[in-house]
């Protein structure tokens, strides 16, 4: 049984190429990597420091889906790519700092000593380990790289209700909660049981409440024709 792990490395190759290695049965797909490094293929990269599902440097994309390599299984014929929409820097390697930096777009990092009069209500979205799945399987990014994505909204979530939270709901309002499609594919990806999809419906609820709507109607007749008198 083989795995195909796309391999690049921008200081040598021109191009990305797909090498084939033996799986280790019994291994997470973590441990197949260590294994495959001190034992076959010592240039091979990747991430991966807690190896139990905490830090979140671990994941990659297996057949398309967003993973946690130390909590994956793999499977005869599965191919591992380095997570989508994110620069490169070598192998499975990414530079997260790009998706992250979206943080400070929605100044959702001046939040930090917002109330915490609702605390019991964002203890699920605090769980987020930043491995960056969601985003990765997010659809939208394929269409518009100014998406805020759903790591970002979730987190805006998480404060807007908590204090005072009118200039988060302002600036995700553009590229934000609006954009996105709702698909749930965030929600499917995320290894610790956050629903940024339930959160982003609920960030529209809440820019209806601050004044706003979906802009998307103006482009919507619904059948209507509003030229004419009733």
């Amino acid at each position: 049984m083989k795995i195909t792990i796309k391999r690049f490395d921008k200081r040598k190759e021109p191009q990305s190429i797909d090498m084939n290695y033996p799986i280790f049965e019994g291994l997470t797909l973590l441990e197949n990597f260590i294994k495959i490094k001190t034992t076959l293929d010592p240039t091979l990269s990747f991430n991966g420091v807690c190896r139990s599902g905490v830090c979140g440097s671990c994941s990659v994309m297996v057949n398309g889906k967003a993973v946690l390599a130390c909590s994956y299984k793999p499977k005869d014929g599965d191919h591992i790519e380095p997570l989508n929409y994110h620069e490169v820097k070598r192998d499975l390697i990414v530079d997260k700092s790009g998706v992250q930096s979206t943080l400070i777009t929605a100044k959702t990092w001046l939040q930090s000593d917002a109330k915490k009069e609702n605390a019991n209500k964002v203890e699920v979205q605090s769980s987020c380990i930043l491995c960056d799945s969601c985003f990765a399987s997010c659809p939208v990014m394929a269409v518009n790289e100014n998406f805020l994505g759903p790591f970002t909204l979730t987190k805006a979530y998480r404060y807007s209700i908590q204090g005072d939270n009118r200039e988060t709901i302002d600036l995700i309002q553009q590229n934000g909660v609006w954009d996105c499609t709702l698909c749930g594919e965030c929600t499917l990806a995320c290894p610790q049981g956050i629903d940024p999809k339930m959160d982003i419906m609920n960030l529209r609820s809440r820019s209806v409440q601050a004044g706003y709507c979906d802009p998307n109607f103006a482009n919507m007749s619904f059948g209507l024709d509003f030229t004419q008198g009733f």
